[in-house]
């Protein structure tokens, strides 16, 4: 029996309307999740919605549900958290000091509303023991793996600066925690720069440490938060920038609590939660004008290696008006 002419242009027209429709939906979530709007659809007030990475200070206000009125996302990494913010999906993320930057050159809006204490023992290069490599020198026509705008990438500038060295001089495999740490482990890249927790949990026997950012770079922890939560909703950040630094306190002055409330929230080990929390935890502090020139320097060091397209004016991201609460 001879084939209908119209089944075939029937199917693609189905086909056709369906891709339309998830089209539409889709549309239509990414038009929520960006409702910068103070209140939700009833009328009533919206909760702040806080954008955290496993690890970082944010991590213990969940744990300790210390903020019980916010709204939460977790990010495998900074780069992912910029993008909530693009999307507007989030009112307020923590990351490191590159991805501000990549953001920043992305024409994300944002304000860099405050930061840490420097962490640069939090950030390092792993080898395996029996590699042979001493110095960073060594990885020349190595290979490099690393999480391509994250706060390892300016470590990463910052090693082939002080080692006389270029881009040229290795070979960079971008892949995120997720996809470097097996990538490591099976011998698939000779060098993995990674930060804390990861850093802690490929701490095993026969991996060592070649170098960490000690004397390169800072490794800060910066809060960025969205213009329109800046603008609209300055009261309710102040109240939960003054939560997160309560309780950021309240962790450093009992480090063994903290570890055995994280390491739940972390899903890993309590010695191995306490072990990165004792280098890489620190007190919050204010965005200064030294802090804004240190960001400045990693943009335009950024822009001079054409790692992200310049200029990029970070400094005038840094909004000082919360720094009383980290005082």
């Amino acid at each position: 029996m001879r084939t209908p002419k119209t089944a075939l242009p029937r199917r693609r027209r189905l086909a056709t309307a369906l891709l339309t429709a998830v089209a539409l939906v889709a549309a239509g979530g990414v038009s929520a999740c960006g409702d910068g709007s103070a209140t939700a659809g009833d009328g009533e007030k919206r909760p702040l919605r806080i954008g955290y990475q496993r690890f970082g200070g944010l991590s213990l206000v969940k744990a300790r549900n210390a903020a019980p009125d916010v709204e939460w996302s977790l990010f495998e990494s900074g780069p992912a958290l910029t993008e909530a913010l693009k999307a507007g999906s989030i009112d307020i993320g923590q990351v490191g000091e590159a991805p501000p930057v990549f953001a920043a050159a992305g024409k994300i809006p944002f304000s860099v509303i405050g930061t840490s204490a420097p962490v640069p023992q939090g950030e390092a290069v792993l080898v395996k023991d029996d590699s042979g490599y001493r110095s960073f020198a060594d990885l020349r026509g190595r290979t490099v793996a690393l999480n391509k705008g994250s706060n390892v990438h300016w470590l990463l500038v910052r090693l082939l600066e002080a080692n006389k060295m270029t881009l040229k001089d290795i070979n960079v495999k971008y892949l995120k925690p997720a996809e470097g740490r097996p990538a490591f482990d099976n011998g698939q890249v000779d060098a993995w720069i990674i930060w804390d927790p990861y850093f802690a949990l490929a701490e095993q026997p026969g991996v060592r440490v070649l170098a960490d950012a000690t004397g390169l770079a800072s490794n800060r922890e910066y809060v960025l938060a969205a213009p329109d939560a800046v603008q609209n909703r300055a009261d309710d950040i102040r109240a939960f920038l003054r939560t997160y630094r309560t309780v950021t306190d309240w962790g450093i002055a009992n480090p063994a609590e903290r570890a055995r409330t994280l390491a739940p929230e972390l899903k890993i080990a309590e010695d191995i939660t306490s072990r990165a929390l004792d280098r890489s935890a620190k007190p919050l502090a204010p965005v200064t004008p030294a802090v804004g020139d240190e960001l400045q320097a990693i943009a335009d060091g950024f822009v001079a290696l054409e790692l992200v397209p310049g200029p990029v004016d970070i400094r005038a991201r840094v909004d000082s008006r919360f720094n009383e609460v980290f005082q």
